[in-house]
């Protein structure tokens, strides 16, 4: 059978001329075309994550570290990346660019593993490339979180995580040469460490399940391993940016406490879909082999080696479960994410041995019908997802702005921007009635950050107070240089070409990310020569973020910057500052 497989894939190479490599490097080349051109995108729920990414980018042009001088929620590796991309496209279209930035890591270790297998299989070549390409092009994530279609600007990191995953997936079960193997298993678990930390756990079980099924040997096992940490340690002796690094995750894990079986629990319940159809898939597997499972368990017991060891758990149903595990592991932290795709190439590689079964049809069929049951609708999802996306803006109207730069680069349905201009007159106008929702630890609307009309009042919100800002400082002669947000995110440094305070917190979720501050941090909060808090409307999120750094704003002076946001001004300005 293998080698009926092996001349039907010989003989689809010859018929498929163009190199998988090729189509790698024509689909990165328009890319980048597409991330020279002003595109907007539609509006979408929890858009203003990505903004997280411009405070960021921000902070490293002013000299500030990741980690080392500011509190982030996840590793640093994204931010760096995403700094670079605006530096050589600062006009691109920030949902894109975001996105698309990984692919200066995913795309040469993609390379590497595309011209290994391509020399054994063409077939296989492409159908590791394709669903590759579809999750890397497109930045949506693989499941639903709001009823109307829009882009997808939450769970960056948990994209970027998922796809270093399926890289590293595919290299443990595709690529022979032991070299380029350990390479790209050095790689991408550096690049999941400092992408997100979940992200790398959940590599080290695969990449020791490898080591113990016999896909890598132990003498470039060792090799990899110690490239991995002769690279952290480089990093640690030259910035002490591993232990700081560590020394957060461990506060982050503090503050999201709980027990793991019921995350466990949830993240198999929501990618349910991928993970029964594979759970049953590895069961069909198992049954289909069990007599060449049970002739490798009697050659371990006459035998008690590594290498009769290794033989029995080299088995695709083995390889499926553990990327499953692997798989719900990660996603137990997540939302938002392009889940489970790493468990494509596993169902590949089974797919590849299930000629086996052509004498009994049914095992075929069931196989092969699982198969498709697993990989296909995060597949499909996630190509339906963005054609709705993008095909429904034809209908849709840009935002008019000032000065927002590229973070105005969006559009929406003309009803959303009717509501809009609707509800932040609403919410100006009743202050009292969204403080008591405030006061009863509510927000307005359970989904009041997914909501499309949110995000394009925060939108214009920056819009004006930007304006406000400009037109404090003429009129008082003050320059604001240090610009603090009490607030998720903080734009204003990147839009106004100011500063950030250090060691502030970037993606400030009080209940998940914002650790108690130190004296560092109230330091510079002291110092900060303005803090802006959104009003319209003000959420619990908000005041919780005041309490936090109440101290240090104690001796700021607090204004009516415009009918959406108050401003808490430094006390050297307090003098120069209008009458109001």
């Amino acid at each position: 059978m293998n080698a009926t497989a092996n001349q039907v894939a010989q003989g689809a190479r010859t018929r498929l001329s163009l190199s998988p490599l090729i189509l790698l490097a024509a689909s990165f080349a328009a890319l980048l075309v597409l991330l020279a051109l002003p595109l907007s995108v539609p509006i979408g729920p929890m858009y203003w994550d990505l903004f997280i990414y411009f405070d960021a980018a921000n902070r490293i042009f002013d000299g500030q570290a990741p980690i080392i001088d500011f509190f982030t929620p996840v590793g640093p590796l994204g931010y760096y990346l995403f700094a670079g991309a605006v530096w050589l496209f600062p006009n691109a279209q920030p949902a894109l660019l975001v996105h698309w930035s990984l692919l200066a890591i995913t795309a040469p270790l993609m390379g590497l593993i595309l011209h290994q297998v391509d020399q054994k299989s063409r077939v296989i070549a492409f159908a590791l490339l394709v669903p590759f390409l579809v999750f890397a092009i497109l930045p949506f994530n693989t499941r639903d979180f709001y009823p109307h279609p829009g882009s997808d600007g939450f769970g960056i990191y948990n994209r970027q995580a998922s796809q270093l995953l399926y890289i590293l997936t595919c290299a443990l079960l595709f690529v022979r040469n032991q070299r380029v193997l350990a390479l790209v298993m050095a790689l991408s678990l550096l690049g999941l460490f400092f992408l997100k930390i979940t992200g790398a756990i959940a590599g080290v079980l695969l990449c020791a399940f490898a080591f113990v099924a016999g896909r890598i040997g132990l003498r470039h096992a060792v090799a990899s391993a110690l490239g991995f940490f002769f690279v952290l340690a480089a990093l640690e002796v030259t910035t002490g940016l591993v232990s700081q690094y560590v020394a957060d995750i461990l506060i982050l894990v503090a503050m999201n406490g709980g027990s793991l079986a019921p995350r466990f629990l949830q993240s198999a319940s929501l990618n349910f879909g991928v993970v029964m159809p594979g759970f049953l898939l590895a069961l069909t597997v198992l049954y289909a082999g069990r007599k060449r499972i049970a002739a490798a368990i009697g050659e371990v017991r006459r035998d008690k080696s590594a290498t009769t060891v290794a033989k029995l758990l080299d088995n695709n149903a083995l390889w499926l479960g553990v990327v499953l595990f692997a798989g719900i592991f990660f996603e137990t932290q997540n939302t938002g994410s392009q889940a489970m795709i790493l468990v494509w190439p596993a169902v590949l590689a089974v797919l590849l041995k299930s000629g086996g079964m052509i004498a009994t049809p049914k095992l075929l069929i069931a196989t092969i019908a699982l198969a498709a049951a697993c990989v296909l609708p995060p597949f499909v999802n996630t190509i339906e997802r963005a054609a709705r996306a993008y095909i429904g803006a034809v209908k849709n109207v840009p935002l008019e702005h000032k000065h927002l730069k590229t973070l105005g680069a969006v559009n929406m349905r003309p009803e959303v921007m009717e509501r809009v201009k609707h509800m932040l007159p609403f919410y100006a106008a009743h202050r009292d009635l969204f403080d008591k929702f405030v006061d009863a630890g509510e927000l307005p609307a359970p989904l009041l950050y997914s909501d499309f009309d949110f995000q394009i009042g925060l939108l214009i919100g920056f819009d004006r107070t930007v304006e406000s800002l400009l037109e404090l400082e003429r009129q008082s002669g003050i320059r604001f240089e240090t610009v603090m947000a009490l607030n998720f995110v903080n734009p204003f440094p990147w839009l106004m070409d100011r500063s950030a305070p250090k060691h502030i917190a970037i993606g400030a979720d009080p209940s998940r990310a914002v650790p108690k501050p130190g004296s560092d941090e109230l330091k510079e909060v002291e110092n900060v020569d303005i803090a802006l808090l959104p009003t319209c409307p003000l959420t619990t999120a908000n005041m919780a973020l005041l309490q936090i750094y109440s101290e240090g704003l104690k001796s700021h002076v607090r204004i009516k910057l415009n009918d959406c946001y108050d401003a808490f001004v430094n006390p050297r300005h307090a003098g120069r500052l209008p009458k109001q």
